[in-house]
């Protein structure tokens, strides 16, 4: 099971026993991985369309901490596939929309916001606290960032994307292959719309962040197999699920043998945009 920065470990009230029942009957879950659950603390980086089943799942699964950072208000066009905000949330900071909606779901658990865009200064501190990044980030920009800072911190990074009716899953463990070793240089600017510019069915999100919010249940469990070393191809219109393998690239700039990238750099240099254009 993943470690926990939690100082103090928790322990299961009778009123959690309960509620989560249908979990605890479960062999490959029982008391001891519905603990873990309890102790994990997830951080989901972006309240938008792949953050919100994310986050909403890991709380109903009783994900004991879940830190969300996004700096963005909410906009009328989010509301098509966002479904942690509501109508009556336009306008407002999407981390305290966010917040509203999974403490409703779950008040049993911590949620922790971060109304901030994540760049090189502030991600490690804010990966530190936690035990598994989840990437709901649409820039490449932001991609890499995370990328980068889930490594050098040493956490797994639990990565999804979207557009169109396009899907894409995968998870990366240290020392096992890093975002880098699959696309090791970004694409021209402008040359990959993203979901504002080229548009996303409303469900793809729902679907990809389900498989996201899967393998981060399974990691902190240490339960099934994980997407480690595979990516999860999904065509929505056709319904066609591809599997990939991919591996760790020995001469990958950040997990190779000889590592160039030893500290987190200028991502906006590196990608022709601004890190926070990630909304």
């Amino acid at each position: 099971m993943v470690a926990t920065t939690t100082p103090e470990v928790r322990t299961l009230t009778p009123y959690q026993v309960q509620r989560y029942s249908r979990h605890i009957i479960m062999p490959q879950v029982g008391s001891a991985g519905q603990r873990a659950l309890l102790n994990a603390r997830v951080l989901v980086v972006g309240a938008g369309g792949l953050g919100s089943p994310i986050s909403l799942y890991l709380a109903l699964a009783g994900v004991g901490t879940i830190g969300i950072i996004d700096f963005d208000d909410v906009d009328i066009t989010n509301l098509q596939r966002q479904i942690l905000h509501h109508n009556d949330d336009i306008g407002r900071p999407k981390v305290e929309s966010a917040r509203d909606t999974l403490l409703a779901y779950n008040p049993d658990v911590d949620v922790v916001t971060h109304n901030t865009p994540l760049n090189a200064e502030n991600a490690l501190d804010i990966f530190a606290d936690y035990d598994i990044i989840v990437s709901g980030a649409d820039y490449f920009a932001v991609r890499y960032l995370i990328n980068d800072a889930a490594y050098l911190s040493d956490k797994p990074l639990v990565d999804g994307s979207v557009l169109i009716f396009d899907g894409r899953v995968t998870v990366y463990q240290p020392g096992q292959g890093c975002y880098r070793c699959v696309f090791p240089d970004p694409p021209p600017p402008g040359e990959v719309p993203n979901c504002a510019e080229a548009g996303v069915l409303g469900m793809m999100p729902g679907l990809v962040g389900t498989i996201q919010a899967t393998e981060t249940v399974k990691l902190i469990m240490g339960i099934g197999e994980t997407l480690t070393g595979r990516m999860l191809l999904i065509d929505g219109l056709t319904m066609e699920f591809r599997e990939l393998k991919i591996r760790r690239n020995p001469n990958c700039p950040l997990c190779g043998d000889n590592p160039t990238i030893t500290e987190l750099i200028d991502y906006e240099f590196f990608c022709g945009v601004s890190v926070t254009g990630e909304g």
